[in-house]
């Protein structure tokens, strides 16, 4: 980033998607926002005690409220909605009930070197019929979030996390560290109101130009 960077429980909502399945007539695309850790996970802890966990439900909050304004929505779904432990396992089950098109993991990052910065992409190494479309959509959205919001980036990686190897079989999918919160300028952006929703909105606009 440049330094002037321009609960519903689990079960109830597998049951809300049964209900939803079976009235439903439309092909629209369903994504699913996985928004990290939460409960006593509080993943990374950053500058003056800020924590991954917040920072994701943040954002995810953020898209989610922006889609639900729209004139058009797009079908998008959070694997939680408030400070609760979802396990790696429920997050990639909840992704194929819902029958998912692309799946999103939300992080943020931390180092012990407190220059760090940048944001990062990551996609399975395994293959399948959807590996190519999950590094063209990595690539897309390093794109948008360096163009639109300036951001520093650290490329597009390849890594075996449990959420993208179980939910690469059956769609598109991508996990995205959004900046380090070890670092000062990236951990004050977070804490703003305003980047929060200007990061929300780009990244809604990615979802909806995304060729599905």
């Amino acid at each position: 980033m440049k330094k002037a960077l321009k609960n519903v429980s689990f079960v109830f909502l597998l049951l809300k998607m049964c209900i939803v399945f079976g009235q439903e007539t439309s092909t629209q695309k369903r994504i699913v926002i996985d928004v990290g850790h939460g409960g006593k996970d509080s993943g990374a802890i950053g500058i003056n005690g800020i924590q991954e966990k917040d920072i994701a439900l943040n954002i995810a909050n953020a898209i989610l409220k922006l889609n639900n304004e729209s004139d058009t929505p797009l079908d998008i779904y959070l694997t939680r909605y408030n400070d609760t432990l979802i396990s790696l396992s429920n997050r990639t089950k909840l992704a194929r009930a819902l029958k998912a098109d692309l799946f999103v993991s939300l992080h943020s990052n931390h180092s012990d070197n407190p220059n760090t910065r940048g944001i990062e992409i990551y996609v399975a190494p395994s293959k399948s019929e959807y590996s190519e479309q999950s590094v063209w959509f990595a690539y897309q959205l390093q794109n948008q979030i360096k163009k639109q919001l300036g951001f520093e980036s650290r490329g597009v990686k390849f890594a075996n996390f449990q959420v993208l190897r179980d939910t690469i079989e059956y769609c598109s999918s991508i996990l995205f560290e959004i900046g380090f919160l070890s670092n000062l300028d990236e951990k004050s952006y977070f804490t703003n109101d305003t980047n929060v929703t200007m990061l929300a909105h780009t990244l809604l606009i990615f979802l909806i130009h995304a060729d599905l």
